[in-house]
């Protein structure tokens, strides 16, 4: 719950920070756009009658005379904050106007903006970097936006550029206003969504919570009724089956010895095998019953829980050998203990083809360390991998008990080399 409404706060943070970006900006390609209609109305229209052709030809008569009608109508009407420059510009770079007389007549080179602004015969705005030479009376300003306006003489239609320079201030202004005019409600409503899912988020975590404790108690009830189902084949197996065929061996080995004794010596013999055969049976079904259902451990020692595990191993052939020097440990991680030795050498007698196993058991510094390690073929990670995917968990589920302990399970396997499962948990 805390993490996703950790996460939801985390993507409202993003969702308006981004929304404050696409605000802004919205709000200052609007005051650029706006910026270029205010020189469209203001300074083309109102320019374009004093744009006659005594005021293009400086070497014309009535030159002077159109150039101060030009200069008072845009010191009246044109220079209005934001717009702090005004000027005309004639196709070959002269300066044809400026409310800065000092620029009036100066030649400079047209950059490429202008150039453009020119051939088009489209006007546009740009933030102005001031770097030029013709903009050495403007740094006081500070930053200003560049608005340019194709226009043409009166008379000959001689190509001319009016350019303003507007307070690039007005324009962050807009940019501001326009978040403030939306950002609110944007806000607004993303909390409100938020508030909106904390609740129901919730709600679907307690049903999950639900969910998982009715799985968990479902499953607990499983594990129960598989434990007393086990418990009860184990003892009708050991009480009727291992019994009998125990009262069998000693019939047979009876009958054997009589048999012998009456000369019979080949009758004997096989009475003789069979009680053999008999035992091995016997000791095969003890075995299978510690696997269906394990001892009472801490009763019998896990010592002797694990020779148990290993006795089939030796009846087939595999030298074993098991070390346990612990002093007493508790109920739970002598299980813990039984059922990692016990999936360990299962897997051994399945797969692993070895012919010598070695299980020890060690404690030191409040932990408890199984080591059931094989000199078997082993195997590779694609092995592993594919035999999971096919639905061995095993090992899988030995992890998963191991941490419900606090403890952890590694396996180191190499085709050819092995393989050594090692069990290490807490004492406590």
């Amino acid at each position: 719950m805390a993490q996703f409404v950790l996460s939801g706060i985390a993507a409202l943070l993003v969702v308006a920070v981004g929304g404050a970006i696409v605000l802004d900006r919205i709000g200052r390609s609007g005051a650029i756009r706006s910026a270029r209609e205010v020189t469209r109305l203001v300074s083309g229209d109102g320019m374009q009658r004093y744009l006659t052709d005594e005021l293009v030809k400086p070497d014309k008569k009535g030159h002077e005379a159109a150039l101060a009608r030009l200069d008072h109508m845009v010191r009246r009407q044109v220079l209005q904050d934001p717009v702090v420059r005004v000027k005309i510009w004639t196709k070959t770079g002269r300066i044809l106007y400026s409310d800065e007389p000092r620029l009036i007549g100066e030649v400079y080179p047209l950059d490429e903006d202008k150039r453009e602004a020119f051939q088009s015969g489209q006007g546009y705005a740009e933030v102005s970097a001031l770097d030029g030479a013709e903009n050495r009376f403007e740094h006081h300003f500070g930053k200003l936006l560049e608005v340019y306006l194709p226009a043409q003489s009166v008379k000959y239609k001689q190509p001319l550029l009016i350019e303003t320079y507007q307070r690039y201030s007005s324009v962050a202004a807009s940019g501001r206003r326009t978040w403030m005019a939306f950002g609110p409600v944007l806000l607004a409503a993303l909390v409100l969504l938020e508030l909106i899912q904390v609740p129901l988020a919730h709600s679907l975590t307690a049903k999950l919570r639900d969910r998982q404790q009715e799985r968990e108690s479902l499953l607990k009830r499983a594990i129960e009724a598989s434990e007393i189902e086990r418990r009860r084949i184990a003892g009708d197996l050991h009480d009727g089956v291992v019994q009998q065929l125990a009262g069998l061996s000693y019939k047979l080995a009876a009958a054997s010895t009589r048999a012998g004794a009456s000369g019979n010596t080949e009758l004997g013999t096989a009475l003789s095998d069979a009680a053999a055969d008999t035992r091995l049976s016997i000791r095969q079904l003890r075995s299978l019953l510690v696997e269906i259902h394990p001892p009472n451990i801490h009763s019998v020692g896990l010592h002797a829980a694990l020779s148990g595990l290993l006795a089939p191993l030796s009846s087939r052939g595999v030298a074993t050998r098991l070390e346990v020097d612990v002093g007493d440990l508790s109920p739970e991680v002598e299980v813990l203990l039984f059922r990692v030795a016990q999936e360990g050498l299962h897997n051994v007698a399945q797969h692993a083809d070895a012919s010598s196993v070695i299980v020890s058991v060690s404690a030191s510094e409040g932990s408890v360390t199984l080591v059931v390690s094989d000199d078997g073929r082993g195997f590779s990670d694609a092995d592993r991998a594919r035999r999971t995917a096919e639905g061995h968990m095993g090992l899988r589920l030995l992890s998963d008990l191991a941490a419900d302990h606090g403890g952890k399970v590694e396996v180191d396997s190499e085709p050819g080399s092995g393989t050594m499962l090692r069990l290490q948990a807490p004492l406590a």
